[in-house]
């Protein structure tokens, strides 16, 4: 299992935009992000770090493993 970095909230949303998520809006200091296909909604907030417990639950939430995302970085 690939270990999670400590990574912003901009470049995690670069790196789910690469797997084809798309930024709708955002409210306050996060950032909604949407899938045609998913009904799922990530809210990605923007800080400086993200805690490695919220990034592991956005990966999840989005249908991705933590080496897929890892390898989108």
């Amino acid at each position: 299992m690939a270990k999670l970095p400590r990574i912003s909230g901009m470049k995690a949303v670069k790196a789910f935009n690469k797997s084809g998520w798309s930024v709708v809006r955002q409210t306050g200091s996060h950032i909604i992000m949407m899938k045609n296909d998913y009904k799922v909604i990530l809210s990605v907030p923007r800080h400086k770090e993200l805690d490695r417990g919220t990034l592991r639950k956005l990966i999840k939430y989005a249908g991705l493993t933590v080496e897929d995302f890892v390898r989108l970085l």
